[in-house]
């Protein structure tokens, strides 16, 4: 059992709450304004969104239902 299951959800929780948490210490801490901090910062967001879209692409369409079995839900 690990401590920590690395899969889509805990991917996308572990960038975002990394890059909140650089952009709330940079400002509290005032070195918001250097170019570096910025940079990485705003890396860090590009490589969310690319995550995001990598596992939106990847992402399969289950189906809840037997095909064989058909059940009509007009009513």
């Amino acid at each position: 059992m690990k401590l920590f299951p690395l899969n889509k959800n805990s991917i996308a929780l572990l960038f975002v709450g990394v890059i909140t948490i650089g952009f709330f210490i940079a400002g509290l801490s005032n070195i918001l304004d250097y170019i570096i901090i910025k940079v990485l910062l705003f890396s860090g967001s590009v490589t969310l969104v690319i995550v995001a879209i990598g596992f939106a692409l990847k992402n399969d369409t289950k189906k809840n239902r037997p095909e064989d079995k058909l059940q009509d839900d007009s009513h």
